[in-house]
C-alpha cells in the first residue's frame, strides 16, 4: 500500500522545504496545497520537486486538505502541518495497522494540547463516539474513506473523527510528541463556529 502525505500550508515559506525533506523519506508521494500564501510559500514548495497545488483564494485548512485527498494517488493517506511542528519520525508507526488491517485512520495523540476550546470541542464529540484527540492534524486515513468525508465545518476538531466514524471507521491512535517551533498561537476564533457545526452533525446523526 502506497502512501501520500497530504500538507496544507499557508505563509510557511522558512519552514515548508524542512518539513517536505523530512516527510520525504517515509512516504511515495507528497502533495502540497499551498492556501494562497502571501510569501514564498509556493515557490519554496515547488522547487522541492513535488506536487503542489495552489488555491485561487485563501480557502483554510478543510478545503485544502480535501484537495489533496483528491489528488493523492495510493492508498493511505498521511497528514501533515507543513510548520514542521509534527513528527515525521512516527509516520511508520501511524500506517502500520492500516497496512495491516486493524484500522481504517490512525491519529497522533498529542501529551498536551494547549487551546481551551479544542479540548472542549473534543469532550462535546466524544458524547457521540471514541474520537480520541480529534483535533490532531496528524493522521493516516485510507483514501477510499476520506475522498467520502464531507467535512461541513470550520475547523476538524470533532467532525473528523465522527465522520469517520459515522461511515463504519474503525479508528486508533499512537502517542506523539511535537516539536517545539518558534511560531506565535493564534486565538482559534473560528471555535465559536465549530461548536454550532458539530452539534448539528451530532443531532443529524443520532
Amino acid at each position: 500500500m502506497g502512501i501520500t502525505a497530504v500538507i496544507p500550508a499557508y505563509n510557511e515559506e522558512q519552514r515548508v522545504q524542512g518539513t517536505i525533506e523530512d516527510v520525504q523519506q517515509y512516504v511515495d508521494e507528497i502533495v502540497v496545497i499551498d492556501d494562497a500564501s502571501t510569501d514564498l510559500t509556493f515557490e519554496k514548495a515547488k522547487a522541492t520537486g513535488v506536487i503542489v497545488l495552489q488555491n485561487e483564494t485563501n480557502q483554510g485548512y478543510i478545503y485544502s486538505i480535501k484537495k489533496g485527498f483528491k489528488k493523492a494517488s495510493n492508498e493511505i493517506i498521511v497528514t501533515f502541518d507543513a510548520d514542521g511542528e509534527l513528527p515525521a519520525e512516527k509516520i511508520p508507526e501511524l500506517v502500520r495497522p492500516i497496512m495491516a488491517g486493524t484500522a481504517d485512520m490512525v491519529q497522533g495523540q498529542r501529551k498536551k494540547i494547549v487551546r481551551p476550546s479544542e479540548k472542549w470541542l473534543t469532550w462535546l464529540a466524544s458524547l457521540k463516539g471514541s474520537v480520541g484527540d480529534s483535533g490532531t492534524g496528524f493522521r493516516a486515513i485510507k483514501k477510499e474513506m476520506a475522498v467520502k468525508l464531507k467535512l461541513d465545518a470550520n475547523c476538524i476538531c470533532g467532525i473528523f473523527s465522527l465522520e469517520v466514524l459515522a461511515l463504519g471507521g474503525r479508528i486508533v491512535e499512537i502517542p506523539i510528541q511535537l516539536n517545539t517551533i518558534d511560531k506565535p498561537r493564534r486565538i482559534a476564533w473560528y471555535h465559536i463556529g465549530q461548536l454550532f457545526y458539530l452539534l448539528k452533525f451530532m443531532l443529524n446523526n443520532k
